[in-house]
């Protein structure tokens, strides 16, 4: 076993899709270069000792026996859990820490690629290397994450974060991942620095947008809102509420918005400023019809646009946290304009997904 294991799990970006996802519907994300990074050394018991400086906060449980949870959330000790329950035993503890570069509660995976992290460092400390698949680390976070505490998420954070590249990942049961051949370079996040509440806002875009669904379920036989047109739902809207109408509306629209940027970007060289409008064309969606975006994010973006974006859109749940552009060649100035706009402006790149960097006897995924 080696003495010092060290993982990295990165955030994503949702480029298209998003709340889209955990209906069903396919998206397309992208592993970006900000991450969790967890380091340790065995101790020589069954005990994990874990300090998290970024936040403040310190956990230690004995992996001996199962692991109880001290409220909801709590997913370290639910990917151990659900790592044990899945073949993994552990033999050895380890003192760890916990060091991140992904914005907290902000619309950019941090808690998922906490969890791909976790079930990671797992596998390397206690197998000496991470799983063949990273489908496999995927399909565990997701558990870990979502299912075990009954959230309503999909699992595009935990793809993007487990796999890396850019993804087009169909979320339809048995989801399917395929690597996008394009290369696309010059985002920039825009942090608000304002918090979200991301199960809250998840919860209630998918009731409400499942409430439509039914009742066109009910009206149209063989209706599907992976295929069905919205002309052929659109007499029906009618009988539903205002909400459910105005976010089924939209959800219409960003799944067909997913598939022309999906044909765009089969091909090797993607036409900048196509995948720009189609990225805009998505965030007004999700700002008019879905309701996710914030006053703060709107001037965010305003600000990115005018410094030359060729689009930008609210990264993740909404209702507070991140933005993201896509100014290719212009990241300085757009990095700069959401700066003086108030919130936090970084350049990012893309990158592989969950990682081992030291230690165990496999490099990456």
């Amino acid at each position: 076993m080696a003495d010092r294991v060290a993982v990295s799990a990165p955030g994503r970006l949702c480029l298209f899709g998003e709340h889209q996802d955990f209906l069903g519907l396919s998206v397309i994300a992208c592993a970006v270069d900000v991450d969790i990074t967890i380091s340790g050394t065995p101790r020589s018991d069954t005990r994990f000792v874990i300090d998290m400086p970024d936040m403040g906060t310190r956990d230690e449980f004995d992996t001996a026996e199962k692991v109880s949870y001290r409220g909801r959330r709590d997913y370290i000790r639910s990917a151990t859990n659900v790592v044990g329950r899945n073949g993994v035993a552990f033999h050895c503890g380890y003192d760890c820490e916990i060091r991140g570069s992904i914005p907290i509660n902000a619309g950019t995976s941090s808690s998922s690629a906490l969890t791909v992290a976790w079930i990671s460092f797992s596998y390397a400390t206690q197998t000496g290397s991470l799983p063949d698949d990273p489908e496999q680390i995927a399909r565990l976070a997701h558990l870990a994450e979502v299912v075990e505490f009954a959230e309503p998420g999909g699992m595009m954070d935990h793809y993007a974060s487990a796999l890396g590249g850019l993804l087009y990942i169909d979320c339809a049961e048995p989801i399917t991942v395929d690597r996008l051949p394009a290369t696309l370079e010059g985002f920039v996040l825009g942090d608000s620095r304002t918090p979200k509440d991301t199960t809250g806002a998840l919860a209630t875009s998918r009731s409400s947008v499942e409430a439509g669904i039914r009742i066109l379920q009910e009206r149209i036989p063989g209706f599907d809102i992976r295929s069905s047109l919205l002309e052929e739902a659109e007499p029906y809207f009618y009988l539903m509420t205002d909400d459910s109408r105005r976010r089924l509306f939209a959800n219409f629209h960003n799944r067909d918005i997913c598939q022309r940027a999906r044909r765009i970007l089969m091909g090797g060289d993607p036409d900048p400023d196509e995948i720009g409008k189609l990225i805009q064309q998505h965030h007004e969606h999700l700002r008019d019809g879905i309701g996710v975006s914030t006053p703060k994010l709107n001037s965010l973006i305003e600000a990115s646009l005018d410094a030359g974006a060729l689009g930008a859109k609210v990264n993740g749940s909404g209702g507070g946290g991140c933005m993201f552009a896509y100014a290719p060649g212009r990241q300085e100035e757009v990095k700069e304009a959401i700066d003086r706009a108030g919130g936090r402006g970084i350049i990012l790149s893309t990158r592989q997904g969950a990682t081992l960097l030291e230690g165990g006897t496999e490099e990456g995924t």
